[in-house]
């Protein structure tokens, strides 16, 4: 097929730009009000996000191809991350976010992500300097979304990554995590207060805790307060994985609240990607079932048929996946090529946008794909723990976690599965 021409792919860029424009008004032609997330649920998209701006840079320095993939990028709905600042200016952001989203009849997807001692201390550090700081952070956010729609994901990586998870040095009394613990319940419980807002707690991923674990940290941290939890915020494990896990987990917490009495409170009999006692006991650590093998959850999945069976679908917690890096799936480092923890997570190489943002899933728990990660926002300066600044994947520092990274931005449209195309 014949290229089109430069004038020609210009004029699309344009035509591209004008319509995510325009999208702030023809939003507002969407399905009547919700209380909670349907398939009919239409996220809000910010028609002056990072990925706009940048379709704008690249269309000055005449990059045409990249300046329409990051217009294609900009008419996807993201989610906005709420990280710091005092509770009058945390409130007023969220509220002028919400009122944007209530004009054009659309529901803001919010992250709130200011725990204290956030991320151990690492690339994302930060937070509230206290319980009762964050608290108050917390009831201003509350109080920013008010009466209007929202989803809001509560403290990515705060269940998964506790204080007592940080090192034998960080929490010896424990003291640390039970605040913790006490600071997402009441974070979880004040945000959906709210009338119209929908609260998923963070989980972390597939490849992290095991069923039983995080089923547990998900209950004594408050998941029972809200609409369920969230997965794969900023990582790029597989969708049907996170599905497959997800739906454990839900499955885990009822077989220990709701199940069979003797069940009552153990979680920590639950199989999963890790370990099932329904496998074969072939002498292979887990019983057969390996995390890195998806075919061997065959097992896990038949645990959960003999113990836990079919709960009714409304006694089940559902969950949120975040897609906006997965389209390829996990990065595995070539063997040997890094000695110690290659930060497979960190700025991972060769990623792209995964599944668009979308209500309608068609799986019965998973409320919606989200691109709760910013995609193009780096996750930190990783370094491969290679001892120096310079991220060997990339020759370069990396930006510092949060900054906009053009090149990551333009690899993540460019290597999207499916293709990138136009909101519509």
């Amino acid at each position: 097929m014949k290229p089109r021409s430069p004038r020609r792919r210009a004029a699309a860029v344009i035509t591209a730009l004008s319509a995510c424009a325009a999208l702030t008004t023809t939003q507002a032609q969407a399905t009547p009000a919700q209380d909670v997330i349907t398939p009919a649920t239409k996220f809000y998209v910010d028609p002056h996000s990072k990925a706009a701006k940048q379709a704008l840079v690249d269309f000055a320095n005449g990059d045409i191809e990249n300046a329409a993939n990051m217009a294609r990028l900009a008419s996807w709905p993201q989610a906005e991350w709420f990280t710091e600042g005092a509770p009058d200016e945390v409130r007023v952001k969220v509220n002028r976010l919400v009122r944007r989203a209530r004009a054009v009849d659309r529901t803001p997807v919010l992250v709130a992500y200011d725990i204290p001692g956030r991320d151990c201390s690492q690339y994302s550090s930060g937070g509230a300097a206290s319980s009762a700081a964050y608290r108050k952070w917390i009831d201003a956010f509350a109080a920013g979304v008010g009466d209007d729609k929202a989803v809001v994901v509560v403290e990515p990586d705060g269940v998964a990554n506790l204080p007592k998870d940080c090192g034998p040095t960080t929490d010896p009394t424990g003291e640390l995590t039970a605040a913790r613990i006490a600071d997402l319940a009441y974070a979880v419980k004040t945000l959906k207060a709210r009338p119209r807002t929908t609260v998923y707690l963070d989980a972390g991923n597939v490849q992290w805790r095991s069923v039983g674990d995080i089923a547990q940290r998900l209950q004594d941290a408050g998941v029972q307060y809200g609409d369920g939890f969230s997965l794969n915020v900023s990582n790029n494990h597989p969708t049907d994985h996170n599905a497959r896990y997800g739906t454990w987990v839900a499955k885990c917490i009822w077989f220990a609240t709701e199940g069979p009495e003797q069940a009552r409170g153990h979680t920590d009999w639950c199989a999963s990607q890790y370990y099932s006692s329904a496998a074969p006991n072939d002498g292979a650590p887990g019983n057969a079932v390996s995390p890195a093998d998806p075919t061997t959850w065959r097992w896990t999945d038949a645990w959960f048929d003999q113990n836990v069976g079919t709960p009714p679908a409304d006694e089940l917690h559902h969950f949120v996946i975040d897609t906006s890096r997965n389209g390829r799936g996990a990065w595995t480092p070539a063997p040997g090529k890094y000695s110690g923890d290659a930060e497979t997570w960190c700025n991972a190489p060769g990623r792209g946008l995964g599944p668009r943002p979308t209500a309608d899933t068609g799986v019965p728990l998973v409320d919606a794909y989200l691109w709760i990660k910013i995609p193009g926002e780096s996750d930190g300066s990783c370094t491969r723990n290679t001892g120096g600044t310079i991220d060997p994947e990339y020759g370069i520092v990396d930006p510092p976690a949060g900054a906009w990274w053009p090149d990551q931005a333009h690899a993540l449209a460019r290597n999207a599965v499916p293709l990138l195309t136009f909101n519509r």
